[in-house]
């Protein structure tokens, strides 16, 4: 079994096994962060659940640990395709026989990981760890809780800054829609779950779920800059 995980087919298993993981995250937190939409006391609560529920802070580090390895086997798994690439390869034009998203997923993956980087040093690492002004506790329900509510849509209406922040932030929900796009098929294919009929319906399956991620993002921000 070890033999088979340094092998280049190894290797894209786990990363097809993480981005499984990422997947079910993905959609959990999109669920989570779509009740800002309903006002602050939904959201404070939906926030407070997600940062007292055992199995959550559980999967937590097991979380990290899938973005950690999923990023260095595509890092690693891309640098070794290019060095194996003949030059003449890299000149054939691959735009017929291969989608946009599929040739760069590298590149939407660095915009999703420097996106990430943004959205962890503005959210999580405030609320876990150096805390904010904003995140003074509320009640809801008679439950004292952080004011999480008031930390992320300062930022979306902070003026200027907050045009650029939800720029920022609807720019990498793309960028990860397109990822997941091909992704998730992709992975479906790499542990031999796919064939000639399931292909075409995991691609639409891919597409619709990579369109909800994306606009389901966007419209956070969306919904403040407007609102």
């Amino acid at each position: 079994m070890s033999n088979f995980l340094t092998t280049s087919i190894g290797k894209k298993f786990l990363m097809s096994l993480s981005g499984f993981f990422l997947i079910s995250f993905l959609s959990v937190h999109l669920t989570a962060n779509l009740f800002l939409l309903a006002g602050s006391d939904a959201f404070n609560e939906a926030s407070h659940f997600m940062g007292t529920n055992p199995i959550i802070q559980i999967m937590q580090p097991v979380l990290a640990l899938g973005f950690i390895l999923h990023i260095f086997y595509a890092s690693f798994l891309t640098l070794q395709n290019r060095k194996a690439r003949p030059e003449s390869y890299a000149k054939v034009d691959q735009k017929n026989s291969s989608k946009w998203e599929s040739r760069n997923m590298y590149i939407l993956g660095a915009v999703v990981l420097t996106f990430l980087v943004i959205h962890l040093i503005n959210f999580f690492w405030k609320i876990k760890f150096t805390g904010s002004d904003l995140l003074k506790e509320v009640d809801v329900k008679g439950v004292e809780m952080e004011n999480a509510y008031s930390l992320v849509t300062s930022l979306f209406m902070s003026g200027t800054l907050g045009f650029i922040y939800s720029g920022i932030y609807i720019l990498g929900a793309v960028a990860l829609g397109l990822h997941v796009n091909h992704g998730f098929w992709a992975a479906f294919q790499t542990l031999g779950l796919s064939n000639n009929i399931w292909r075409k319906r995991l691609e639409v399956l891919g597409s619709i779920f990579a369109l909800i991620i994306a606009s389901g993002f966007s419209i956070i921000p969306l919904y403040f800059l407007i609102f």
